[in-house]
């Protein structure tokens, strides 16, 4: 494995992180790490993960042909120290590796490296940059909607 470089993780990233793991109660949140420019900014959630209240699985075989900087999961428990599951978990995702607990804000989360060892993982303010995909989906799919409405195409 590949170790990718990575200066720290987007405030709104680690945000959405404590949010979906707060949310997931009483089950453990999971997903992998993805960067941009050497900072964490992305969360991917694989088919086929199962969670539980006692774990997550998350499929590595259904990952696409791209790296990750590591793993991200809740403990529900507030147990914010990685099991030996965990550490194993840890060595096939990358160096960079989130729990996060109770209370799910910006002080209830710790960082691993691969060898389940804490590692300093800076929060940054980062501006996101716009891809221009979301300016004209809603647009575009209302105006289909409207069209498919006026043939009485939408209606079941």
């Amino acid at each position: 494995m590949r170790k990718k470089k990575v200066r720290g993780i987007a405030r709104d990233t680690l945000r959405f992180i404590l949010e979906a793991s707060r949310s997931s109660l009483p089950v453990e949140f999971a997903g992998l790490l993805q960067t941009d420019e050497e900072i964490i900014t992305e969360i991917l959630i694989l088919p086929g993960t199962e969670n539980s209240r006692m774990s997550a699985l998350v499929r590595l075989y259904m990952l696409p042909n791209m790296q990750v900087a590591g793993s991200v999961h809740s403990h529900p428990s507030g147990d914010l120290r990685p099991s030996e599951p965990d550490i194993i978990f840890f060595s096939r995702t990358g160096d960079y590796n989130i729990i996060a607990g109770p209370p799910f804000d910006e002080h209830s989360w710790v960082c691993y490296n691969a060898a389940g060892e804490k590692r300093d993982l800076p929060i940054l303010d980062v501006q996101f940059k716009d891809d221009g995909f979301d300016d004209d989906f809603d647009e575009d799919f209302a105006g289909d909607f409207d069209d498919a409405n006026a043939k009485g195409e939408g209606k079941h």
